[in-house]
């Protein structure tokens, strides 16, 4: 780790092994600190203008109660933040409405344009034909100011930016078709744990804000992207022969409405994953969400988890259900590929 990562990881607290922070306590709100910024309330020294502006209209929940929000559970999601480039979702005018065009208020940007406060880093990462400049959120002033920026949902790489090019975890993305039901999912969240354990591979579940599940294989960093991807590619080839009348490894819309796609994709360099804890930008603000896996139920269904339910969640909890994920130290086996095509 660099001094400079480091530094910036100091200054939100403590890194537990395996990379649970634990931070000091921090007031939600502060005072202003330059005239210029007189009326704007402050969340750990960053201003939030436009705080009333409704972000989540089926909630409702403003600018200021997402950044409070996010500070709340900074202990819970930074873990998950820390040296990880990022692609994010830009909403500066919050949720679209029902019927709007896609895309109108709400754009992806994976390159690090836009304005932001000092408080984010920003890193540049050689690309296919160029490089790019990525934001990284190393502490909570720089998770405030994404908020600050009307950022409504963060996406992570699988990798730190001290450790680029070799991935620490795999995450198996199930997508579920319109026709398949949340209990479904959850079956089928358990058969890709069931195989992965045939692998001697210990996963993770959580829900993704939308009606799907992610399945996440925490790894000690040595795999490159290549591998990483031709296992997810691999296992997902494997599920679709077992079951093909479950799984689909085919991305077209049309004829899979009744079926689960495993996403490898997402296990492709500079490809991302919704991170733990983000919210998404839906009209209810329904919030990824680590769960233990005998949490899974179909009486509980995913857009429980929102940005007014997860802190009373957390509130409640006695452990981490992820905690195990944190001291992990696994690899990809190396004729896991091979034994995923023999099955």
């Amino acid at each position: 780790m660099t001094p400079a990562i480091s530094a910036s990881i100091a200054n939100v607290g403590h890194i537990m092994p395996g990379g649970t922070a634990r931070m000091k306590a921090t007031k939600t709100i502060q005072r202003p600190t330059s005239r210029g910024e007189a009326d704007r309330p402050h969340v750990a020294g960053i201003g939030i203008s436009h705080p009333d502006r409704v972000l989540f209209p089926a909630v409702p929940a403003t600018k200021l109660d997402l950044a409070q929000f996010y500070a709340g559970i900074a202990d819970w999601i930074l873990p998950h933040l820390v040296d990880r480039p990022l692609t994010l979702v830009h909403c500066p005018k919050g949720v679209p409405p029902a019927g709007a065009r896609k895309g109108v208020d709400c754009v992806f940007m994976k390159h690090a344009k836009a304005w932001g406060p000092s408080a984010i880093r920003r890193v540049r990462i050689r690309e296919k034909t160029k490089v790019g400049e990525y934001l990284i959120v190393d502490s909570l002033p720089a998770l405030i100011g994404l908020a600050q920026m009307d950022v409504l949902e963060i996406h992570t790489w699988n990798s730190r930016f001290s450790r680029l090019e070799q991935p620490d975890r795999v995450v198996i993305d199930l997508d579920p078709g319109k026709d398949v039901t949340w209990a479904g999912v959850i079956e089928a969240a358990r058969v890709v744990r069931k195989l992965l354990g045939v692998l001697d591979l210990e996963s993770f579940v959580k829900t993704t804000g939308g009606r799907g599940l992610h399945v996440v294989v925490p790894l000690t960093p040595s795999a490159d992207w290549t591998e990483c991807l031709e296992f997810a590619r691999a296992l997902a080839m494997a599920l679709v022969r077992r079951d093909a009348h479950r799984f689909t490894e085919r991305f077209a819309k049309a004829g899979r409405q009744d079926k689960i796609l495993i996403d490898y994709l997402r296990n492709n360099r500079t490809n991302t994953a919704i991170a733990a804890f983000s919210t998404r930008a839906k009209p209810a603000a329904p919030v990824s969400v680590p769960l233990a896996w005998n949490e899974l139920s179909a009486a509980v269904p995913p857009d429980t988890w929102t940005i007014k339910t997860v802190p009373r969640r957390l509130a409640r909890l006695r452990s981490d259900p992820w905690k195990m994920y944190w001291t992990s130290k696994q690899r990809i086996p190396r004729n896991a590929v091979r034994a995923l095509e023999a099955m």
